[in-house]
């Protein structure tokens, strides 16, 4: 095809294509894509009140425990996958009957309530925070002096996250965070054709010891068969409803090329039941049966990962994302432009709900993959002004993050489909810090990064603590 074509001249270029739009429509909901293909248990944080309370200098109001309890379950409601348990009051509940409590749970939340009555309510949050499970301490602005211990924990390495703040949806946020260690250990990712990246990320045995995800290969067969397993008529109807029916340009693809690609992201969500998996990653994603980049963009709308090129390091990001901000991440490969103070993001594959499963879509053009100029590949006109994370897990161990702000969309054609400009701190110093010197691999491992919609520079640093991870830089 050698010409654009509109949605409407291109669903007549194939008889039958509107009934078959009309009867999938029909049985389909036309809002956000909800379908779960594994349910995640709810996490478990433990709340516990620590301080006296009553009209004592510098302590809180005894009413203020039920306004907390009221607040936290709103966050189970906003939040999602959370629950509070607990909710001891120390004193005169002693810490020492806490602790065996602590064994349900995944993390705790200490309300820092007073810091008066001696050094008793230090001494029962130092003792809670040795059992050793990601530990959250709130402490509102004249709730004592206690406040000036808290900092040393951090410096011990202990895995603490510090809130001296009267931002109550700081609460949410840190509960988003907690989610993030729990479900990663009841993660399953699809390997396919091997993984791609560092080498502790490309051990399976290393993965399943320090994250708890367990890597599941899957041979080019197994995809193989499973495309030739889905309906061809059932393929024809996703790429009728996900994909021409909201097309804002087709350009090159074919309207059969395009059903393949919606055949293919059926074939792998088929496997992602089989296996129970939340992700996939595929080293030959750009083989047959079809080029992975609608099927990738299809999981990250739906709230799963679909990473390409086998990349391990970013399927692991992805995930962290996902669980803590619900955020879909784009894999990039970016390059600088000093000039513009910018980091340049492109690739083939990237979602449309950007903001999340319940956001709206952003405008796309349906292309070929750039590269080989065959398959089918998405141009995501990304949003400009939007502030942008970009991110990789290395190692197992780094995070390397820097932030940015989309200042502009691009299409050169020495590019990948989606493009966008990002300006950042400062481009010449990134430009000579990429990787922190932290990274070596070839050119996948060292260059790809993934972008994703807010500032989380702040939440990075603090997952980091949580989970025991290193959080740099590289601006």
């Amino acid at each position: 095809m050698g010409c654009a074509l509109s949605r409407r001249e291109f669903l007549g270029t194939a008889a039958g294509g509107a009934l078959v739009a009309q009867a999938f429509r029909a049985a389909s909901a036309p809002s956000a894509p909800t379908e779960t293909l594994v349910e995640l248990s709810p996490v478990k944080i433990h709340k516990v009140y620590i301080g006296r309370t009553g009209d004592i200098y510098l302590s809180r109001p005894t009413e203020e425990i039920g306004k907390f309890n009221a607040y936290l379950d709103e966050v189970e409601g906003r939040v999602g996958n959370v629950k509070f348990v607990g909710g001891e009051t120390v004193p005169p509940t002693d810490a020492a009957e806490v602790i065996p409590k602590l064994k349900e749970a995944d993390g705790v939340i200490l309300f820092h309530l007073s810091g008066h009555g001696g050094d008793a309510p230090k001494k029962a949050m130092d003792q809670i925070i040795e059992v050793g499970l990601p530990t959250a301490v709130f402490s509102q602005p004249f709730s004592g002096h206690g406040w000036m211990y808290f900092p040393a924990w951090r410096k011990e390495g202990k895995r603490v996250v510090l809130l001296p703040s009267s931002d109550w949806s700081e609460l949410d946020r840190v509960a988003g965070l907690m989610r993030v260690a729990p479900h990663l250990r009841a993660t399953r990712i699809l390997v396919v054709h091997g993984p791609q990246g560092t080498p502790a990320a490309c051990d399976s045995a290393r993965v399943k010891e320090r994250l708890g995800a367990e890597m599941i290969p899957i041979s080019v067969e197994e995809t193989l068969e499973a495309h030739r397993a889905v309906d061809p008529k059932e393929a024809e109807a996703e790429a009728e409803q996900y994909w021409l029916k909201d097309a804002k340009r087709i350009i090159e693809p074919s309207r059969e090329e395009i059903i393949n690609a919606a055949r293919f992201y059926l074939a792998l969500r088929n496997l992602m039941k089989r296996e129970r998996a939340q992700a996939v990653t595929s080293s030959n994603c750009m083989a047959d049966p079809a080029k992975g980049c609608l099927a990738f963009s299809k999981l990250n709308d739906l709230g799963l990962v679909g990473a390409c090129e086998g990349d391990m390091d970013s399927t692991l990001t992805m995930l962290m994302f996902q669980y803590a901000f619900a955020k879909p991440g784009f894999i990039t490969d970016p390059v600088f432009d000093t000039a513009r103070n910018a980091l340049i993001h492109f690739h083939c594959t990237c979602a449309t709900r950007m903001d999340g499963p319940g956001g709206e879509r952003l405008p796309f053009t349906i292309r070929t993959q750039s590269d080989s100029g065959r398959g089918v590949s998405l141009d995501v006109e990304n949003r400009i002004g939007q502030e942008v994370t970009c991110a990789k897990l290395i190692n197992l161990d780094t995070m390397l993050v820097s932030t940015g702000k989309i200042i502009d969309v691009t299409h050169d054609p020495l590019g990948c489909r989606t493009q966008f400009v990002t300006e950042v701190a400062d481009a010449a110093k990134m430009f000579q810090n990429w990787g922190a010197d932290r990274i070596q691999g070839g050119v996948m491992t060292l260059l790809h990064r993934v972008v994703f919609y807010g500032n989380h520079r702040k939440s990075l640093e603090d997952l980091g603590a949580l989970m025991g991870f290193e959080v740099v830089e590289e601006a």
